[in-house]
């Protein structure tokens, strides 16, 4: 159907509710005489009187009736859609799909989502952790958190506050085999875990102090690319983990931890909540972003 014809036939229903073409402009924000003209070629076109019209008063022909009453519940169920949408648009609400690397959900959950939710229990998020870069546009979300060396070209990018690190951290049970390191240097004398992209490529440990960078890649026998497993294998004495500081506070404050070389271990690159476009937002969304800008 084109627009023309579904602007014809809301014209012809705003005449045959009001039994009036004043009040049918009055509904549709026209002029009396672009409803009469809209009706008029409505007819034209379906070659059928649908109106009869004196001076007075205006009422429907059998084909008019007819054709009302199978219209009329469609712009009804139009409508009541339309109105439901206002809730997307005024209030929290519906379901926000983000996209947040694996190795720092615990961070986003915990600084950004769960005070989010407590505060809008309308709202419905769902959140896919991974650490291969994903196209947000491609696959359905409607946003992403990642560092902002790895941002997508021509995305709209909102800063979350603070800055993360990663650190080193061993189980009190490996520092009794072996001395804790004071510096980067000593690390190739101790068990390191090796920190592994989705790709299988391994990463450095990287580390300042005073503009001095150090960069060490490890040679451990374990290679993984979970930080909950790196964490773990920590726990279980494996060796140190380079790990996000926020995965293995709680582990660090109840002494199942113990973080070491804390002064060469400096913030990361900032994490960006990113999105394509800031047109016609929900208020679901828009609530995201205010909770970010809240940090």
């Amino acid at each position: 159907m084109r627009a023309t014809e579904l602007s014809e036939l809301a014209a012809f229903a705003a005449v045959a509710r009001h039994k009036s073409f004043r009040k049918a402009g009055e509904e549709r924000g026209v002029t009396a005489s672009a409803i009469s003209h809209a009706v008029l070629n409505l007819e034209d076109r379906i070659a059928i009187r649908l109106l009869n019209r004196t001076t007075r008063s205006v009422s429907l022909t059998e084909a008019g009736e007819l054709l009302f009453s199978h219209i009329a519940p469609a712009f009804g169920e139009m409508t009541a859609a339309l109105d439901a949408l206002n809730r997307y648009r005024d209030t929290p609400f519906g379901r926000v799909r983000i996209n947040v690397p694996n190795s720092i959900g615990p961070f986003v959950i915990g600084r950004v989502i769960a005070p989010l939710l407590q505060r809008n229990p309308n709202l419905q998020l769902e959140i896919n952790a991974t650490d291969r870069l994903v196209d947000i546009v491609e696959e359905g979300f409607d946003a992403g958190i990642r560092f902002g060396e790895r941002l997508t070209e021509g995305m709209i990018a909102l800063r979350i506050k603070p800055r993360i690190r990663l650190v080193v951290v061993g189980s009190p049970a490996y520092f009794e085999r072996r001395p804790k390191p004071q510096t980067p240097y000593e690390l190739k004398r101790h068990l390191c875990i090796q920190n592994m992209f989705p790709s299988g490529a391994r990463y450095a440990w990287e580390f300042e102090k005073d503009g001095r960078t150090v960069s060490f890649q490890p040679t451990g026998a374990l290679s993984l690319d979970d930080h909950e497993l790196m964490m773990q294998a920590a726990l279980g004495g494996v060796g140190l983990a380079y790990i996000w500081e926020p995965r293995v506070e709680r582990a660090v404050a109840d002494g199942k931890l113990i973080q070491v070389l804390d002064d060469w271990c400096q913030p990361e690159e900032p994490l960006y909540l990113y999105y394509p476009s800031r047109r016609h937002m929900s208020a679901g969304f828009r609530a995201v972003i205010d909770a970010i800008r809240a940090e």
